[in-house]
């Protein structure tokens, strides 16, 4: 699936953050009747450290005070990390979890988690040294430059209080890079040179036009010449120092790994293996429908045709003939555009939740530092602490590529499938979901939010809004939703048997072709991101199918009285925590 939430987890930052919290953070009492007030303030010291050590994660939570500070990765900072995750283990003990309201019990479960998962990342996984692109200056930056929350000349002093230190940054990226996989060096080739752009034209007149002392804009350039430098040499030391030596590790992490980074990025009540299995059944509920739906249709599309006895050629031939309708390559990202008052209108007159129209959403071109890792389309969304911030929805533009690829991209992303493709990206999938996780009262929420709810919402919205009778209820809409449905039931299959298996390139192309009935181009993507990535293909599946099965749990419940509505706006409610500490809240609450 080309498209992803732009997340504001980085597992390795915010570790210190651990040790600037106050260490006389105990209870002032251990009865119930205190015992949410105390862990409420340690929460808030909790936050209030965090960002100080995170500088990039609280400008993304919009939380902006620290924007000029710039951490430099070194060994001795990962030391002090280290022993900053112990004490705050040894402190959360002093909060016994019974004591806790639902809420807080939640927030306590994700606030251990994060502290398993950073020791997780930084000791076992490691990828500090094996992932190049972890190390790239241009995305914070250009969230500073764009940003609309300060003005001009306070939002340039802290990129040139950030841009200081950033010879030691890349210093330390050199220094940290031992064995790498081959897909992460050549990202992080492509990330840091179109990343260059941020520091270009843009940057410069937004200098010259500000209200910004002499000596200010002399050293704010001369800052950006010597970031432009830096970056071209980290470049060049992966170009021709890096890839030449050829000494690369698997980009396969294995199954133990695979296994645990599934349980604490996922935070589901299946595991690894579980999710693979109900992926496998779920495949073959949908070749079964979508056999039906493509015979009742071939007639329409192939008049006087005899039907093809092999029931998947007949599947492949109507969704061939349906994908033939689609954009033009220049006329794609307007087309995107183009859909999103329907798709206002229909949640709104079919009462599906309540839309604020007050929040903006932005379709834009991808910008150059975020393209090349296969993912077409994304959202980059607002921090709670920055609501009234634009939220992006990143469209990456044809342009570029040749007419036979273009062509191939277009035919994926056909006028039926653009539609569903922009319910998950923005109405009522990821936009709404977001804008509804920025009212949720817990901070901490929001802060950790979850992968799996946040991309599972955004699939359940596309089946949801078929079953309100978008797209006419009709077999061509529910075929091609059944197709970019399997798209999601094979990024579990697959992400478990790229990362905790042995699939080759072209055994995975074939799969999608085959099963999946994928453009060779979308085909290529895929096997792109699973290399790069490890667990976030799983994370479509397994929410919206802990979603899903919420909703019908409380519908045998309810009976007559549940109403679907509600059950949107107070599933949204809780922010973007776990859907299992959702449910929990839930069925409370009911």
């Amino acid at each position: 699936m080309p498209h992803r939430y732009i997340f504001r987890f980085l597992p390795l930052a915010g570790l210190l953050a651990l040790a600037a919290c106050n260490s006389g953070s105990q209870p002032t009492s251990g009865t119930p009747a205190t015992a949410d007030a105390d862990f409420d303030r340690y929460k808030s010291r909790f936050i209030d450290s965090l960002w100080y050590y995170n500088p990039e994660w609280a400008s993304g939570a919009g939380y902006h005070r620290y924007d000029s500070l710039l951490v430099v990765p070194t060994a001795g900072r990962r030391q002090m990390e280290a022993a900053a995750l112990a004490r705050r283990r040894k402190e959360m003990e002093t909060y016994p979890l019974e004591n806790l309201s639902v809420n807080n019990q939640t927030d306590f479960r994700l606030m251990q988690n994060y502290l398993q998962s950073a020791r997780f990342y930084a000791d076992t996984l490691r990828d500090w040294q094996w992932n190049p692109a972890n190390y790239n200056i241009g995305g914070s930056v250009a969230e500073i430059l764009n940003g609309r929350y300060w003005p001009l000349d306070r939002r340039l002093r802290a990129i040139s209080g950030k841009l200081i230190r950033v010879v030691d940054y890349y210093e330390a990226a050199k220094t940290n890079i031992k064995q790498p996989t081959r897909e992460h060096t050549d990202l992080a080739i492509r990330q840091n040179q179109g990343g260059l752009e941020v520091f270009g034209k843009a940057l410069q007149d937004s200098v010259a036009k500000s209200g910004l002392t002499a000596q200010e804009k002399q050293d704010l350039l001369a800052r950006v010449a010597t970031t432009r430098l830096s970056m071209e040499g980290y470049v060049r030391f992966l170009q021709q120092e890096v890839l030449p030596a050829g000494q690369f590790r698997s980009f396969r992490i294995g199954k133990p790994l695979f296994d645990r980074k599934f349980a604490l990025d996922i935070q589901s009540t299946y595991s690894a293996d579980e999710v693979y299995r109900k992926a496998l059944a779920h495949k073959q509920e949908l070749l079964r429908d979508m056999k039906k739906r493509a015979a009742r249709l071939y007639p329409k599309y192939f008049s006087g045709q005899p039907r093809p006895a092999d029931s998947l050629v007949v599947v492949q031939q109507v969704i061939g003939r349906l994908s033939q309708q689609h954009a033009t390559p220049a006329g794609f990202v307007q087309a995107v555009k183009d859909q999103m008052p329907t798709l206002v209108k229909w949640v709104d007159d079919h009462k599906l939740l309540t839309q604020d129209p007050s929040k903006p959403l932005v379709v834009r071109e991808t910008p150059l530092y975020m393209r090349g890792s296969g993912a077409g389309a994304s959202i980059s969304a607002p921090g709670p602490y920055d609501k009234a911030a634009n939220t992006y929805y990143n469209v990456e533009p044809l342009t570029g590529q040749t007419a036979a690829r273009a062509e191939s991209y277009l035919r994926e992303y056909n006028t039926y499938t653009l539609q569903i493709l922009n319910i998950h990206e923005a109405i009522p999938g990821h936009y709404t979901q977001l804008v509804y996780a920025n009212l949720s009262p817990s901070l901490i929420k929001a802060i950790f939010g979850n992968g799996a709810m946040i991309e599972g919402w955004a699939v359940y919205t596309e089946r949801m809004m078929l079953e309100s009778g978008y797209g006419g209820n009709t077999d061509e809409i529910w075929l091609m939703w059944d197709k970019w449905n399997m798209r999601v039931t094979l990024n579990a299959i697959l992400d478990h048997e790229v990362q905790a298996g042995t699939i080759t390139e072209a055994e995975t192309v074939a799969m999608l072709r085959r099963d999946g009935f994928q453009e060779e181009a979308e085909a290529r993507n895929k096997w792109l991101r699973a290399t790069l990535s490890q667990v976030q293909l799983s994370s479509y599946f397994t929410g919206s199918t802990e979603i899903y099965d919420l909703r019908e749990e409380l519908k045998r419940q309810q009976g007559a009285k549940f109403d679907l509505k509600t059950f949107h706006e107070q599933f949204l409610g809780y922010g973007s925590a776990p859907v299992k500490y959702i449910r929990q809240m839930m069925l409370e609450k009911n």
